[in-house]
């Protein structure tokens, strides 16, 4: 298994917002090939730091999804006017080799 975690911090006071947008998302990566699973969560001590996860199959199933039309297309949800806080956005991808 592979996994992407992504991590990116709230400059403005959007989380309610960025929460919101997670419920509503159109569930593209859903039916991705390779795709197995997300979630999304923040620390009980930084409501707008927010973690992404996905679990892939393997490591060029997330990589075709991240180079896709329907990645860009899940995109176009984030709420407008978000500000992030410089250089917290980080992505570490992981290979899962034991459970």
């Amino acid at each position: 298994m592979f996994v992407a975690l992504s991590r990116f911090t709230i400059a403005n006071d959007m989380a309610d917002e960025v929460r919101a947008a997670f419920r509503q998302r159109p569930h593209l990566v859903d039916h991705a090939a390779g795709f197995l699973g997300m979630e999304v969560m923040c620390p009980v001590s930084n409501q707008a730091e927010i973690w992404l996860v996905t679990r892939w199959l393997d490591e060029q199933s997330y990589r075709s999804w991240h180079k896709g039309h329907e990645y860009h297309e899940s995109h176009k949800g984030i709420p407008k006017g978000l500000k992030l806080v410089p250089a917290s956005t980080e992505v570490q991808l992981f290979e899962v080799f034991a459970d």
